[in-house]
């Protein structure tokens, strides 16, 4: 026993380092998310920013949500515009559980509580993936599109499980926990959301190396081959949609938990497009895409929204620049630079980076400066909002702010086409020396 012990630890102790080679983005990741909330502290009152918790908090429970999305999207092709009510369904599946733990109608404890909107989006994905995963393509998505008005219809419909307008409240402190916790305080609710994030992004992870995830992608690339060699798309749609729904109601669960509350907008088709659009700019063809472009979509939503009315037109805006310019998202715009970064030439791009940035900030800057304008002398008027700019208030009825607003975004624009000119230029001429060393590019 002793020389099996011996001989076993020098292994042991070789295999650690590779694991950690292996799994370094996963621990950076963990440690970052544990580490940002302090960048907030309030050493003086000796707690967390209660709003930055919260927005961090969104940002992980979206981000399993936008990668249960991606699960259909990303990985076999299916656009769903119904997304949102496996995800609320969920939510309120956890709600009624919590309350009814809350009641000590039976013993759970709430480090659990997820698996219970799990549990239900797993079976109301089944329910309607029977349904809609009999279409592809076009008429898929407008089936989800059809189920999802239906379930926001009846939402406010059915008051006994949904609880109309004013939906389910619910309170996460049920005195009922593995660890003693009591989950009051955000910091406490935050560790759980960024446990449940991280067991429900390795899983979804681990999903794309199954049989299941790599039919999945044949289909999604080449629907008749996949019938070809003997695999029912059917079923594989159906499969996939249904364990998209789990961990969908995951993300519902961790939504309940973090606000105490669920209503009717978690099934509404706004709640969809969130995580198409964080879906799509951040890219829907790689896994952590989803996760980038929650980042991007919370941040405009939980912090530019604090300072401006039109918030919702950046987040259009950007979509479109994005489906325009990088239809592969941001990490699509990564990925192309990896054929250079194999030739060691990546520096190459810095000066033609440098060039084209100020001349992108003056057109961002023109843009921003016209749609604060308008919507102060339109909205912002009537909410009694001003803009000042240096302690100095601009008057949007003037029309000097108006003409600096013209002049930044015409003169950016005929600036950074320039540039763009010369980028491209560059940009070729490092891809075809790629392309002629044989790198994929």
């Amino acid at each position: 026993m002793s020389a099996d012990t011996t001989s076993t630890a020098p292994l042991a102790a070789a295999r650690a380092p590779a694991l950690l080679r292996r799994h370094w983005l996963w621990l950076a990741a963990i440690v970052l998310a544990l580490a940002i909330p302090w960048l907030f502290f309030d050493w003086s009152k000796g707690r967390h920013s209660g709003f930055a918790l919260t927005m961090l908090s969104e940002i992980g429970l979206m981000s399993v949500f936008a990668l249960s999305f991606n699960m259909l999207m990303g990985q076999t092709g299916l656009l769903s515009f119904g997304h949102a009510i496996l995800f609320g369904l969920g939510g309120y599946c956890t709600a009624h559980t919590l309350n009814a733990a809350k009641a000590g109608l039976f013993w759970l404890p709430v480090e659990l509580i997820p698996l219970a909107g799990g549990l239900g989006g797993l079976v109301f994905g089944a329910v309607f993936g029977y349904v809609v995963t009999k279409q592809r393509a076009t008429a898929f998505a407008m089936i989800t599109m059809g189920l999802g008005e239906l379930v926001a219809a009846c939402a406010l419909m059915f008051m006994g499980f949904f609880g109309g307008e004013g939906g389910i409240s619910t309170d996460r402190v049920t005195g009922q926990s593995l660890f003693g916790i009591e989950y009051s305080t955000p910091w406490q609710v935050y560790c759980l959301v960024v446990a449940w994030t991280v067991i429900a992004t390795m899983l979804m992870r681990l999903q794309t190396q199954t049989p299941l995830g790599r039919m999945a992608n044949a289909q999604r690339d080449n629907f008749e081959r996949t019938q070809f060699v003997g695999y029912d798309p059917r079923m594989i749609r159906f499969y996939q949609f249904t364990l998209s729904g789990f961990f969908a109601g995951i993300g519902g669960a961790l939504y309940v938990l973090v606000y105490e509350i669920v209503t009717f907008d978690t099934v509404a088709a706004a709640k969809s497009a969130t995580a198409l659009l964080a879906a799509y700019i951040g890219g829907a063809g790689s896994f952590l895409g989803p996760f980038l472009g929650t980042i991007v979509v919370v941040l405009l939503q939980s912090g530019v929204s604090l300072i401006s009315n039109a918030w919702l037109l950046y987040v259009g805006v950007l979509f479109i620049v994005m489906v325009m310019f990088a239809p592969g998202g941001i990490m699509g715009i990564v990925a192309r630079h990896e054929p250079i970064a194999r030739m060691g030439r990546l520096g190459e791009l810095a000066v033609p980076y440098a060039r084209i940035l100020p001349p992108g900030l003056l057109l961002v800057l023109g843009f921003v400066t016209l749609v604060e304008l308008a919507q102060l002398a339109t909205i912002g008027s009537a909410q009694n909002k001003s803009l000042a700019i240096g302690g100095q208030p601009i008057d949007p009825h003037n029309g000097l702010p108006w003409a600096i607003g013209a002049a930044m975004l015409v003169a950016g624009g005929l600036w950074m086409r320039r540039e763009a000119r010369v980028f491209r230029a560059r940009w070729d001429a490092l891809m075809e020396e790629a392309k002629a060393r044989g790198l994929p590019v």
